[in-house]
């Protein structure tokens, strides 16, 4: 535990407080005798705790396993009161005091597991109805209450900074900065600082401000190169892991070949989408069609060209064998996505996790009819980009118009974009395009994916490597003739794709 005089130390002006100790007045008006605030910054909670003690003249008391109960003294150090280590101990002591102090324990939800004494006491505390009785706040980053205390709880969270709260931190850290640097100052420019500011919502003030410290002090500068490092720290601090992945390689549009439709479409609206002027924002696309054929590459190209964080929605990390869990657990993952903001959903092979059909007791339905409810009432920038390759097993619920700003088909590349994939996985290997061929490289793989055809660039370097050699054309002409694509091998399922998706989508190519 730290010291009074530590707290206000670290505190904002009162105006950025003030909200939050007006609400949580309210909650204390209500009777309600037992408070949980789940939050990471603990001493902005005991921060806000402490302006409500002093604006209502109420005692202050603190509690956690290595100091035990304190009372603090306004102005000064704690008051020491024989520390109370022991959790049964202090909330007994809690539930016989007369007066309606405040009272703060920091991380017990570890000793309510299996202690059935402390469970009762809880309860005992958050009953009793008696105007003068203490309040109890239980403060943790996270905390599940024991099912006989949970109604009687009241949950309160402390609101997230502003974007104009958000602004004045990165330029109090700039100021700090430039003061221990003989008044140099931070370089940035406009586009760059509201783009750092955005990316800063849903943290605490705590984590931006530690976020913002990160980019200035690296090398006094706040530049387009510090947006990647930004999310995946973000990410990391919000702890996303599991049913949400970062992926933190996105790819350039100039990696990926064809495509011209979709990247025309998406060039139009990247303007509306980052600066929200529009009352209509853009929401999503879906890419239906071939395996293999660039839907992937397109969707981590988005967030490339767009210069946000790419999350990937994982379906076969979503289920669980207990009932509601599935649910909850996507409820959880598109709220951290919303923390996340602005940023692209990629939701690949969705037809995996959405396939209608009543094998699973109706966890599919119930997963489609959480994450359509989402999709419609959103209002984070969230832009969704959904992969599918059998578009038969996808619920036509999530296909029709209004769901997705457009529905693209990825079909097989044209020669033309044959020769450019080639082209492009050419110079990623260091080999010069100008020494192939390339028409009759495109020629020669007509049928292939993209990702196929990169396949055999990288089965000519192995080849190349065995007979000691450098890669040729020959090489590149026996990768391809050695294998037979999807294209052949699932003849019949592309004829019918392609039939399914004449009139019904817009040709990404």
């Amino acid at each position: 535990m730290v010291t009074l005089r530590a707290w206000l130390a670290k505190s904002h002006k009162e105006s950025v407080l003030k909200n939050d100790i007006h609400d949580l007045g309210l909650v204390l008006d209500s009777k309600v005798k037992l408070v949980v605030i789940e939050s990471w910054d603990e001493l902005r909670v005991l921060e806000t705790l402490t302006g409500l003690a002093i604006k209502r003249g109420l005692g202050l008391h603190t509690w956690s396993v290595t100091e035990g109960l304190q009372r603090l003294g306004f102005g000064g150090a704690p008051v020491d009161e024989s520390p109370t280590l022991e959790p049964e101990a202090a909330l007994r002591m809690i539930k016989v005091d007369p007066q309606p102090n405040l009272y703060v324990m920091c991380d017990l939800h570890p000793f309510l597991d299996d202690n059935p004494r402390l469970v009762r006491l809880l309860k005992e505390i958050a009953m009793s109805e008696a105007a003068h009785k203490p309040t109890l706040v239980l403060v943790s980053h996270a905390l599940k209450l024991p099912a006989e205390v949970q109604r009687f709880a009241a949950r309160f969270s402390l609101a997230l900074p502003s974007e104009d709260e958000l602004l004045s931190i990165v330029r109090d850290e700039a100021t700090r900065w430039s003061e221990g640097n003989r008044g140099a100052r931070v370089r940035t420019d406009n586009r760059t600082l509201q783009q750092v500011v955005k990316n800063l919502r849903g943290l605490s003030h705590a984590e931006a401000r530690a976020l913002a410290r990160n980019v200035i002090c690296d090398d006094g500068a706040i530049t387009q190169e510090d947006i990647p490092e930004l999310n995946k720290t973000k990410f990391q601090l919000l702890d996303l892991e599991g049913v949400l992945s970062f992926e933190y390689d996105t790819a350039r549009f100039a990696e990926v070949g064809g495509l011209v439709n979709l990247k025309r479409w998406l060039a139009e609206r990247q303007a509306g989408f980052l600066e929200g002027k529009l009352l209509d924002a853009p929401k999503g696309v879906m890419l239906v069609g071939v395996q293999g054929g660039g839907k992937s590459l397109a969707a981590k190209a988005v967030a490339g060209l767009w210069g946000l964080p790419l999350l990937r929605l994982d379906f076969a990390c979503l289920y669980n064998k207990f009932f509601g869990e599935t649910e909850r657990n996507l409820r959880e993952a598109l709220r951290l996505a919303e923390q996340m903001a602005p940023c692209v959903l990629w939701m690949d092979e969705v037809e995996k996790g959405l396939a209608s059909g009543d094998h699973d007791g109706g966890v599919s339905q119930r997963v489609l009819g959480t994450l359509l409810t989402w999709m419609a009432e959103r209002k984070a920038p969230v832009f969704v980009v959904a992969t599918a390759n059998a578009i038969d097993r996808l619920p036509p619920e999530l296909v029709r118009k209004g769901r997705f700003d457009e529905l693209f088909f990825v079909d097989l590349p044209s020669a033309e974009v044959r020769a450019d994939i080639f082209r492009i996985h050419l110079q990623r290997r260091e080999l010069e395009p100008g020494n192939f061929d390339l028409a009759q490289l495109a020629a020669a793989s007509e049928g292939y994916s993209g990702a196929e055809i990169e396949q055999a660039v990288v089965s000519a370097l192995y080849a190349g490597q065995a007979q000691q050699q450098a890669v040729d054309q020959g090489l590149l002409l026996r990768a391809l003739q050695s294998t037979a694509p999807l294209s052949v091998v699932m003849a019949e399922r592309l004829m019918a794709l392609r039939e399914w998706a004449d009139g019904r989508t817009v040709n990404a190519g």
